[in-house]
């Protein structure tokens, strides 16, 4: 049997998910060229939260950071999440700029792209698919993965099937909430296998404590590659330990190959940095524990936190027990949508206003008329026509691919920021994150030519010499 793959996530999910996306690129770099040599599938190094923490919070170039990563990994494939149409943002996009996206992320070192849909929509799919393979990448296609009355292994593997007639070169389950479990993990690879001719790669967070052995029942069922996180950056919310799974497999026909001494110094080089975010407050000890809610009430753990901070901040935190009963059924009347990104939260918001008022859908947010309306993408259930009627009145659902409605973009959008283009890619940083890029943009300006913003009259756009 073939060794099994290891992808690293401690350059994008794993301090996503422990840490909300806060390491900066100077912390990564010195480290990076051990890593090259350790021998992983491959590093999880970009997209996700990573570009909108980097304008945001970090007054980082997101596109700088790939291509130093890339300047220092020079053997070792670099891989990013990539939200369908969506790219790294909230909405659809036009197609234009999804091609562009995706051009430019292979050119700056991307080699494979992982794409998935929050709706398991593959219209939402095919232009990042597309671009992707006519620009040389590698097309890892994802599932969603999540439990509800409608969904099942062998309706995954059907959707497998046909992502692969997509052009996929291999397939990821995407347990974003940390809700597959061992056994099923090791039928759903099985029946994946038996649908389709492509490498499998399984992706989980240890939110609900299952992960290892969730990755070894998977191993055992012929994936061909697991994500890990190197141990310092691991379980808690983020995903299992690398280090673990390494010596697991050592010596058995799954072995990965990879030398635990090598390893050894990515975890020495960790080690003091999760102990600086610990001190600082930023790695709260308790996304490290255990959460068996996420099984009980089939939440991904970030959900389960945003539930709990909006009750705070509504000074209703009593309420928690019934919002996490209404969660399950505003879902089922929504078309059970997986709960990730950004349905996850469409979901969540309206539970929370649903008990708040005391009354059900008294106040409706605009996102979750859109999940309604369809443009967001097609439900896996369709939703029932009255129930949509009481929400949007007698609005025609959207039908067709979202996207078909959306014109080009790009030039528009470059017309916009002339005086601020420095690069090429500058025009899709303004394309995902208008407001926050115009900040991020300014501060470069200012910071390159030696300029106070603080000090500049925006009226006649001038600075003081």
């Amino acid at each position: 049997m073939a060794k099994v793959g290891i992808t690293d996530t401690v350059l994008r999910d794993s301090h996503q998910s422990l840490i909300a996306t806060r390491m900066r690129t100077e912390e990564m770099i010195p480290i990076l060229s051990e890593m090259d040599k350790v021998g992983y599938h491959s590093l999880e190094a970009w997209g996700g939260a990573t570009f909108d923490s980097c304008l945001r919070f970090l007054n980082e170039d997101p596109w700088d950071r790939l291509r130093k990563i890339r300047a220092h990994v020079k053997n070792t494939k670099l891989q990013m999440l990539f939200r369908g149409q969506n790219i790294l943002g909230y909405r659809h996009y036009a197609d234009d700029v999804v091609e562009y996206f995706v051009k430019k992320s292979i050119a700056n070192g991307i080699d494979i792209i992982r794409i998935f849909d929050a709706l398991n929509d593959s219209r939402n799919l095919e232009t990042a698919i597309k671009a992707t393979k006519k620009e040389g990448g590698h097309v890892q296609a994802a599932i969603s993965y999540t439990i509800s009355p409608v969904d099942s292994n062998d309706k995954f593997a059907e959707y497998a099937k046909h992502l692969e007639e997509m052009g996929a070169d291999s397939i990821c389950i995407k347990d974003m909430a940390g809700l597959l479990t061992p056994y099923n993990a090791y039928d759903l690879v099985k029946a994946i296998k038996a649908k389709t001719s492509l490498p499998v790669q399984v992706h989980t967070h240890y939110t609900s404590g299952l992960a290892s052995m969730t990755l070894l029942k998977a191993i055992e069922a012929g994936a061909d590659v697991v994500d890990c996180a190197i141990s310092p950056m691991a379980m808690g919310t983020s995903q299992p330990p690398t280090e673990s799974i390494v010596a697991t497999l050592t010596g058995t026909p799954y072995d990965t190959g990879i030398d635990l001494n090598q390893l050894d110094k990515v975890t020495q080089y960790f080690a003091p940095i999760r102990e600086k975010y610990i001190k600082s407050g930023l790695l709260d000890p308790k996304v490290l524990s255990v959460n068996i809610k996420t099984l009980i009430y089939q939440i991904p753990g970030g959900m389960y936190s945003n539930l709990i901070s909006q009750l705070k901040n509504a000074d209703k935190s009593d309420l928690l027990a019934e919002v996490l009963d209404e969660v399950p059924r505003v879902r089922a009347e929504a078309g059970y949508p997986p709960l990730v990104t950004p349905t996850s939260q469409i979901v969540g918001t309206q539970a929370v206003m649903n008990i708040i008022t005391g009354e059900r859908y008294k106040l409706v947010t605009n996102e979750f008329k859109a999940l309604l309306k369809g443009e967001y993408g097609r439900t896996p259930v369709p939703i029932d026509p009255e129930f949509r009627r009481s929400i949007i009145g007698d609005v025609e659902p959207i039908t067709y691919r979202p996207a078909d409605d959306l014109k080009p973009e790009l030039d528009t959008l470059r017309a916009k920021i002339p005086q601020f283009i420095e690069q090429d890619e500058d025009v899709l940083t303004y394309a995902l994150f208008d407001q926050v890029a115009l900040k991020f943009f300014e501060a470069r300006k200012a910071a390159k030519y030696n300029l106070d913003a603080n000090a500049a009259d925006s009226d006649l756009k001038v600075h003081p010499v």
